[in-house]
């Protein structure tokens, strides 16, 4: 999401600098490089399932309860705040979804906690008391009490990990920040994370989930280091012993994707990219081109969920996004990932789903080590 500071930004940036001086809490919150993750449970916890010898793992970027509405920060729209009722409305159907497809671990990115633009539902816990999981943990993508652009105010946005069985030791761990903004920008912008949690299935040792979602709109190197650092994460896990389900929305493409450049397909009327002339010559996040190599190395030490070489063969199959509200999806930026193996043929991109939100789900039953 773009944040703009227009020539009011100036009276805004003053107010911000007395909210600063008199306010015990900053505008925006920074975070430690590595700090424990939030813990949710419900009042009353459902008795936990017996494990099978596989367990189902669902991944979902849930666009903050909106659904295909229009959005002024990546949709071509106007829309910054929605209403209560439009947001309970997406989170019913989301839910539905959820309980559609009944997954045993559940990433959802893009949840927010007490945000104006989603009427201040906490969506974390509604999503939580209106599923069959009893615990939950989540890091701040995003945390600021007041975003001096567009009207945004207050800005909670965090990703998820919800499960059936109690959860041990959890942690947010940090990214890098983008390099490509001005310091004011920068200041009230989202910060990318992981969320690390242990599972505490039994007979199953050692078992972690990793919640990762990448920038979308750098222009810089920072998604790629979100996405070494995602592997690197992964490798102290096995190297440690340890197994996991890990994935998420990298906003990037599979090796091998036919199309690499969706600035024309991204384009709001009145943009111009491509053209001699055009500064710039690609709209931010939608030129992939660069980043061709950057998920090599997570396919070749981890299986995914789906096939590598099912998805050249078909990658329409497995397309889990797209930009406008209207379109069908055309790109695949949603991935699961283990160091176990996946039940053959269990694997769903729910390309169904797509009045819920801009990404479909991805689903899978993983194979259980220890057990």
């Amino acid at each position: 999401m773009k944040l703009t500071f227009h020539k009011g930004t100036v009276p805004n940036f003053l107010f911000l600098l007395i909210f600063l001086f008199y306010s015990c809490e900053p505008p925006a919150t920074g975070f430690d490089d590595t700090e424990d993750a939030v813990f949710y449970s419900k009042k009353q916890p459902l008795a936990a399932p017996k494990p099978d010898s596989s367990i189902k793992v669902m991944t979902w970027n849930i666009r903050f309860g909106i659904g295909r509405g229009e959005w002024f920060g990546d949709a071509c729209g106007d829309r910054v705040i929605y209403s209560k009722g439009e947001i309970l409305e997406k989170l019913e159907q989301i839910v539905n979804r959820i309980n559609q497809v009944k997954p045993d671990i559940l990433l959802l990115q893009e949840v927010d906690i007490n945000s104006k633009r989603s009427a201040y539902i906490d969506q974390f816990q509604w999503i939580l008391d209106q599923t069959d999981f009893s615990y939950a943990v989540y890091g701040y993508q995003w945390k600021a009490q007041y975003i001096p652009s567009d009207g945004l105010g207050r800005l909670q946005e965090a990703n998820a990990i919800l499960s059936r069985w109690p959860i041990g030791t959890s942690a947010r761990i940090q990214l890098p920040l983008r390099q490509d903004q001005g310091i004011l920008t920068r200041y009230f912008y989202e910060r990318c994370c992981m969320v690390k949690a242990k599972i505490e299935i039994p007979g199953a040792d050692n078992f972690y989930v990793v919640n990762i979602h990448a920038s979308a709109f750098a222009t810089d190197d920072t998604k790629h280091q979100h996405i070494i650092a995602f592997k690197e994460e992964l490798d102290n896990i096995v190297a440690n012993g340890g197994w996991f389900v890990a994935g998420g929305d990298l906003n990037t493409l599979p090796p091998g994707s036919d199309s690499m450049d969706y600035c024309l397909e991204d384009a709001c009327p009145g943009e111009s990219f491509h053209r001699v002339g055009d500064d710039p010559q690609h709209k931010e996040g939608s030129n992939y081109t660069p980043e061709a190599h950057w998920m090599n190395a997570l396919y070749d030490a981890f299986q995914n969920a789906v096939e590598l070489g099912d998805y050249q063969h078909n990658q329409e199959a497995y397309f889990s996004h797209t930009t406008q509200p209207e379109d069908a999806w055309d790109r695949t930026l949603d991935y699961l990932f283990t160091n176990s193996r996946w039940q053959k043929g269990s694997t769903n991109t729910h390309q169904a789903f797509f009045a819920e939100s801009d990404h479909a789900a991805v689903s899978s039953y993983v194979i259980m080590l220890n057990k």
